[in-house]
This record gives structure tokens, sequence and C-alpha cells, in this order.
């Protein structure tokens, strides 16, 4: 089976990580809600580079540079890369399909979440914003 690869960004402002909240309520009223860092599919003929400043301006609407690579994450599905990125230029506004697809029932919502509560919420990938927060460049 070929694995999904993607790349997603981790910017880093104010003791904070720029994320995107998410709550998705289901047909039974559960409520699931947590954090994740932008990024998204690698399309034909696209670097990894190109991907997460892609994914940022079409998720963000924001311009960004690469500060350094973190590394990869992989599973039996997917193959997951990892920028430290800089916001240079934009503001920060839901786009692309994550802005068509937001209803009250699968919310989007770009949020600044300290990094003193990382622990305390459901984010992924928690290994890698810690290598952006050091500055640990492959």
């Amino acid at each position: 089976m070929k694995k999904r690869i993607s790349s997603r960004g981790i910017i880093l402002e104010d003791n904070c990580i720029v994320a995107m909240f998410r709550r998705k309520i289901k047909d039974d009223g559960n409520i699931k809600e947590y954090y994740v860092i932008p990024g998204g599919e690698l399309e034909e003929n696209e670097t990894l580079e190109e991907n997460v400043i892609r994914e940022l301006k079409e998720e963000f609407s924001v311009d960004i540079k690469i500060l350094g690579y973190l590394g990869v994450e992989e599973d039996e599905k997917n193959k997951t890369h990892f920028f430290h990125c800089k916001k240079t230029n934009g503001e920060y506004n839901l786009g692309g399909p994550e802005k068509e697809r937001n209803t009250k029932n699968n919310y989007y919502e770009i949020i600044r979440l300290g990094l003193d509560k990382i622990n305390d919420v459901d984010i992924s990938y928690k290994n890698m914003i810690e290598k952006a927060v050091n500055g640990e460049y492959l």
C-alpha cells in the first residue's frame, strides 16, 4: 500500500504554537475536540518545502519562511514531514477546504495555543513541537 506523504508547518510566536482547533460533533452528540499542526498532502511534482509553503498559504492565508527541517513521523498509512516555519506576510485567516467545510458540527479555528498548555490538550506530534522550540533541525 502506498503511503500518504504530507508536510506540516510548526509556527511558534510569543510562547505559543499557531495551530488549528477542531471540534467535531457526531450524529450521536459526542464531541471530539483537538488541535492540529497545519499542513497537507504532497501534490505531484511538488517538493516537501513547496508543499508546506502552499498548505500554510491555503489553510492560514499567510506566507512563511522555512527555518529548518525537524524530521519525519511514519506509520502504516502516512509519512509526515515537519518544518519549523515563521510567518513573513499576511494575517491568519481560515482558507481552503477547511473554510469551505467549516460548520457548527465540523468546526475549524486558527488559534494560538500556549506552549505551557501542550500537555493538557489533544495535539499530535508534541515531540516535533519540542524540536521546533529547541531549534533541533536535521
